[in-house]
């Protein structure tokens, strides 16, 4: 029987480093692009320009199906382009230089940080974990190929000798040696996608009047 929180544990733990580097990844980017506001703003400037003007035109609207709907499509791209290795974290680090951008650009340092940490706190997690996700995709497919062109020595001398391996025999090998692997990146995947439905309840539904609330008492 499948122990789901024994699974959770283990994706955590055995792939911790592809976590850590995450989420040195997003704190990195996060500052960097605090620090570098100046120069970031021919990148990012356009952007928040369209944002703002999609708002107030009704092109986005701020419910919960679209802001759902939209960092999904970001947690599912952090995940599948896992695929490339580093394009997983390059995304990451996009979302990291955009956020920090964002909030030196404010002239309110403080109330954008009300308006952002809430919901963040959810969002960034979800983002590290789609992330780490990625890493551990490409870590599966690398296993996967490596182990259909050189099964282990064992598996060889149980089918006598290699050459009497056919393609199917190697795949099949391959991925009996490495789906746990598989299975914990959509483990952390699952979890990414939870984390960002919370993300979602939250921005529409808490954040504002939670802000508004600390605003009126420091404000």
């Amino acid at each position: 029987m499948l122990d789901i929180k024994t699974e959770i544990k283990s994706a955590f733990l055995e792939n911790k480093i592809a976590i850590y580097i995450s989420i040195l990844l997003l704190i990195g980017t996060l500052i960097a692009g605090y620090l570098l506001q100046p120069y970031l703003q021919s990148i990012f400037d356009p952007v928040v320009n369209k944002l703002t003007n999609d708002v107030k035109t009704g092109v986005i609207t701020l419910t919960f199906q679209t802001i759902f709907i939209n960092n999904i499509f970001i947690v599912f791209r952090m995940f599948v382009f896992g695929i490339f290795f580093c394009f997983s974290g390059i995304i990451l680090a996009y979302n990291g230089f955009f956020v920090g951008y964002y909030v030196a650009s404010s002239p309110n340092f403080f109330k954008v940080l009300m308006y952002i940490i809430p919901h963040g706190i959810f969002e960034f997690s979800s983002c590290i974990l789609a992330t780490a996700a990625g890493f551990v995709l490409f870590h599966f497919l690398f296993k996967f190929i490596y182990n259909i062109s050189k099964p282990d020595l064992d598996y060889i001398n149980s089918k006598n000798n290699f050459y009497n391996l056919t393609f199917r025999d190697k795949i099949m090998y391959s991925i009996d040696k490495n789906y746990v692997k598989l299975k914990q990146s959509l483990i952390l995947l699952g979890i990414a996608v939870v984390l960002m439905a919370i993300a979602g309840v939250v921005e529409v539904y808490i954040t504002v009047p939670f802000a508004n609330f600390i605003l009126s008492i420091f404000g």
